[in-house]
């Protein structure tokens, strides 16, 4: 179990983040594990080709047998919403001693041998990057932007959102009992108990957070909680996205009749998908129509009631008000 001590200083430093690396990363749990990740396997068969043009062994290679991955593939997000083309800088700049450390880590904390074609490369260490780099690059331009990305990034900002209200309205032992059933909050302790045996043959580890702050980083990939915890910097808690069926949806949801009458079936149908926050142009690809044509029925639904707005970075977010719940709800 980890236990980490949070004074009131670093619950006002609590902040939440994304990492489009650490996404592109973890996707490949989801190749190596279908069964575990259902949501994901429509988009894995959609660029199955794209991938199998990419160095297959290597990027297999990235992820252990049993879902660990090196820790420098991972880079620590230091600002909100970091780009992917930031973060793989921040990796092809790691040193090469630490990238033949994290690789001998990861597997030797799996108990499986490093595989070709990384155990070859270990004794050239900036070649092994530079194809590691390369190869991340690929997957991410062939793969997973054109159409994967914004899907799961509108899903990742709908958490942000909806784990920032929680946070404003019921505190910190209700957001964190909401986050996942690995974390438990008592008397100022945040508790996280990983079930992995590997994780639980390290032992019990108790850290004061001790001005740092606490970072929480929502994933499509992982299926619990889990922590990255270094010396010198905030602590790192991971967790699975509130809405991660969402990327298993093909066509919209059924729009109840009644409704649909009531206020015209395409605003019943933004209605009705806005049970999870999303943007204009996420739900323009949903519902494959133009975001100028979303964008009017937006605004008419939220200057009735029915909607609200949040500010995400550049994008806003609408998701359905209590009234517009209401409304969803009487028309079923």
């Amino acid at each position: 179990m980890f236990e980490f001590a949070l004074g009131v200083d670093d619950l006002a430093t609590t902040w939440f983040t994304y990492s489009p690396a650490q996404e592109a990363v973890f996707s490949l749990r989801a190749r190596r594990y279908p069964h575990k990740y259902p949501f994901q396997q429509r988009w894995m068969e959609s660029w199955e080709s794209a991938y199998r043009a990419l160095d297959v062994p290597l990027l297999e290679s990235l992820v252990t047998p049993r879902a660990w991955a090196p820790d420098f593939l991972t880079p620590r997000p230091m600002v909100q919403r970091p780009s992917f083309e930031a973060e793989l800088e921040t990796i092809a700049g790691t040193p090469p001693e630490t990238v033949v450390k994290d690789f001998a880590a990861a597997y030797r904390g799996d108990g499986a041998p490093v595989p070709e074609p990384v155990a070859s490369l270990l004794a050239d260490p900036a070649e092994l990057l530079a194809r590691c780099v390369a190869q991340l690059r690929g997957y991410w331009e062939r793969c997973l932007l054109p159409q994967w990305w914004p899907r799961a990034r509108t899903v990742l900002e709908a958490d942000l959102a909806y784990r920032g209200r929680m946070f404003a309205e019921r505190g910190a032992e209700g957001l964190f009992a909401e986050l996942d059933s690995r974390l438990s909050w008592q008397a100022g302790v945040l508790r996280l108990d990983d079930p992995d045996p590997r994780v639980q043959a390290l032992g019990g580890r108790y850290t004061p957070v001790a001005g740092r702050g606490l970072v929480l980083m929502p994933t499509l990939c992982a299926l619990g909680a889990h922590t990255v915890i270094d010396a010198d910097e905030p602590p790192v808690i991971t967790y699975p996205a509130r809405g991660n069926a969402l990327m298993g949806e093909s066509s919209p949801p059924r729009v109840p009749d009644a409704l649909a009458e009531l206020i015209g079936l395409p605003r019943a149908r933004l209605l009705v998908l806005l049970d999870q926050p999303a943007s204009t142009t996420a739900l323009a690809h949903r519902l494959a129509v133009t975001p100028g044509a979303v964008s009017r029925h937006l605004s008419a639904l939220a200057t009735a009631g029915l909607l609200t707005r949040t500010r995400a970075g550049r994008s806003v977010l609408y998701a359905r008000s209590p009234l517009g719940d209401a409304l969803v709800a009487g028309g079923a």
